[in-house]
C-alpha cells in the first residue's frame, strides 16, 4: 500500500479518511476551508464509478454488458472512458494488465466483495481461465458502445480505481486552486503544487513497517498480492491474476510499488510486475518509472531511481 504519513501532514495541511471500495480511502489537501467540499466530490464521483463499473453490483452498467457478451450494448460517457484506459493499459503492458481477466477472477473465487469472500467458509476454486484478450473487446467511442465476446467477463479494477484518483485529483486541484492528494487504496495521486512534497509510506499491507519517499507531483501505486487473499480447499488465493494462465500470479515479486506521471501509468506497471513478473520488467525499465519491488523472500530490489526521502518524485 501507498499512504500519506500521518505524522508527516504539514500544518496547513487537512486530511479526511473513510472506508469505501473495500480500502482506505483518504484525501489530503493544503487550503483546510475546501476540504469539507473537496471530500464530498471525491465521493460523488466514486459513486458514479461504482455505478458505472462495479464487478459485483447487478445494476451496475459494466454487469450488463458482460450479461449481453456477444452483442454490443449502449454505456454512458464514463464507462466509455473506463474501457478506453483499460485497453491502453492493456497495450502498454503487453497484455499483462487483461481487463478480460473478469472469467478468472471469479474462478479462482473472487466472485464477491472481497469481505463476503472472506468470511464465507472455504470453496473450491474453478478451473484457471486464461484472459480471452483485451483486443477482442469491442469499444464504439462515437456512439458509446461496448461489447465483448461471449464467455468473456470485463474486470476494470485494475485501471478504475486509479482512474479515480487521477480524475479527482486534477478537477479538485483546479477547481480549488490548492494542491491535493487522492489516495484509493494503494493508488496514490497528487496534484497542483504543495509548499512542500509530501512524505508517502510505502508498505505491502496496512499496519506494515513503511519505507518513506517524497511526492510532489504525479502517480504512486502499489500492487501486491499479500493484501487481497482468501481461502480455498488448495490454499489461499488473490486477486492478482496472470492473463496468460488465469491463475493466480506466481511471479518472483510478491509486490511492487511504481511511481509515474499518472496514477493510471504506475498502477498499470506495478500490477504488471506482480502478475507476468519478469515479463514484465522490461517495459518498466524502458518506461524509466522508478520501481521498488519485494521477492518473496522479502529481498528489495529499487529500479530507475527510486526516490528517497530525500529526494521529491
Amino acid at each position: 500500500m501507498t499512504t500519506l504519513g500521518e505524522r508527516e501532514t504539514r500544518p496547513m495541511s487537512v486530511s479526511r479518511t473513510w472506508s469505501a471500495w473495500s480500502c482506505t480511502v483518504r484525501l489530503t489537501v493544503d487550503d483546510p476551508a475546501v476540504l469539507g467540499a473537496a471530500c464530498g466530490a471525491l465521493k460523488a464521483l466514486m459513486d458514479r464509478v461504482d455505478k458505472a463499473a462495479s464487478r459485483f453490483r447487478p445494476d451496475s452498467e459494466l454487469a450488463a454488458v458482460n450479461r449481453r457478451a456477444g452483442s454490443m450494448v449502449p454505456v454512458s460517457r464514463l464507462l466509455v472512458d473506463l474501457v478506453d484506459v483499460s485497453l491502453v493499459a492493456a497495450s502498454i503492458s503487453g497484455g499483462a494488465v487483461d481487463p478480460t481477466v473478469g472469467a478468472a477472477v471469479v474462478a479462482a473465487g473472487y466472485d464477491q466483495d472481497i469481505v463476503a469472500v472472506r468470511n464465507r467458509r472455504p470453496q473450491a476454486a474453478a478451473s484457471p481461465v486464461p484472459a480471452s484478450g483485451w483486443q477482442n473487446v469491442q469499444l464504439n467511442r462515437k456512439l458509446a458502445m461496448v461489447g465483448v465476446p461471449k464467455g468473456t467477463l470485463l474486470d476494470l479494477g485494475a485501471t478504475a480505481k486509479a482512474w479515480t484518483a487521477d480524475r479527482a485529483a486534477l478537477v479538485l486541484s483546479r477547481r480549488h486552486g490548492c494542491a491535493v492528494l487522492v489516495e484509493i487504496g494503494g493508488d496514490l495521486r497528487a496534484a497542483g503544487t504543495p509548499a512542500e512534497p509530501w512524505v508517502i509510506g510505502v508498505a505491502e499491507r496496512e499496519g506494515d513497517p513503511v519505507a518513506k519517499v517524497t511526492l510532489s507531483h504525479g502517480g504512486l501505486t502499489t500492487s501486491t498480492r499479500t493484501a487481497r487473499r482468501w481461502a480455498t480447499h488448495k490454499g489461499e488465493a488473490h486477486h492478482v491474476i496472470d492473463p496468460r494462465t488465469g491463475a493466480p500470479a506466481e511471479g518472483p515479486w510478491r509486490t511492487a510499488s511504481v511511481w509515474a506521471p499518472t496514477a493510471v501509468r504506475a498502477n498499470t506497471f506495478s500490477t504488471a510486475l506482480v502478475a507476468t513478473g519478469e515479463a514484465a520488467l522490461g517495459r518498466v525499465t524502458l518506461a524509466g518509472h522508478p520501481a521498488r519491488l519485494v521477492a518473496d523472500d522479502g529481498e528489495i530490489t529499487e529500479l530507475a531511481g527510486w526516490p528517497s526521502s530525500s529526494r521529491a518524485a
